[in-house]
């Protein structure tokens, strides 16, 4: 089996095109949240994971600029997030902004291994809000890893690649789609292989974009620059 991670799309269409065109052939596809939020293309996205939802194995769990646009949950975002927040809330449609109200906070996972994974885009502690960086200490991961009864805890959030393990059990981040911030421009996903023994049948991976046409239609849009800009440093 074949499971496929994605987190952190934010909007960005040209971004989850090439990395979709890596996963389609996937036997279950499971995203960590924020569908939308920063880019420009917030429908065609929704729309898109939609249709997928109706006709394969493709979980999805809501973050936290799914929760602010679909309910108006902005505090605490920085102005250009709050901005982009305000902006989305005013192209979506209904329809989009009720499949967004409707996701769920977390998801339960298990593959034809028999391992279990939770879904969940911060942390179990704060399931929109906290971010579990991978430069934390340990203990930080065991303490948080105490709420879960699953073997694996998968996460986004951060949108930084992720793989911690702590005894037989892990903490999983494929980094982020539509905005990575570890350096690297490129779309990110990862890919769990059941055939082969966890902890090492995770594989992380990056896939090239348009990422000029995804920047270009933030500019048209009237979204601030530094969301474009930041597009290709990978910050």
């Amino acid at each position: 089996m074949i499971i496929a991670l994605i987190s952190d799309v934010h909007s960005n269409w040209e971004a989850l095109q090439a990395v979709w065109e890596e996963v389609k052939k996937a036997d279950a596809i499971l995203c960590m949240g924020d569908l939308v939020g920063y880019g420009a293309s917030p429908n065609e996205v929704v729309e898109f994971v939609r249709g997928q939802m109706e006709k394969r194995t493709f979980l999805c769990v809501r973050g936290n600029h799914d929760n602010a646009i679909a309910f108006g949950a902005d505090w605490g975002f920085n102005p250009y997030a709050r901005e982009a927040v305000r902006w989305h809330q005013w192209v979506m449609s209904i329809e989009n902004l009720e499949f967004l109200r409707r996701l769920p906070v977390r998801q339960l996972f298990t593959d034809d291994a028999g391992r279990s994974y939770l879904l969940i885009h911060g942390s179990p502690r704060a399931p929109l809000d906290e971010y579990l960086f991978p430069w934390l200490p340990e203990s930080e991961f065991r303490a948080v890893l105490s709420y879960v009864k699953q073997d694996d805890l998968i996460v986004g959030h951060t949108h930084v690649p992720m793989l911690k393990l702590v005894g037989d059990r892990r903490v999983i981040n494929p980094g982020g789609v539509g905005q990575p911030r570890d350096g690297d421009w490129r779309a990110a996903y990862a890919v769990i292989n059941t055939e082969e023994e966890p902890p090492d049948n995770v594989e992380f991976r990056r896939v090239e974009y348009e990422v000029g046409e995804a920047a270009r239609k933030i500019i048209e849009a009237g979204l601030p620059r530094f969301l474009a800009e930041r597009l290709f440093e990978g910050i």
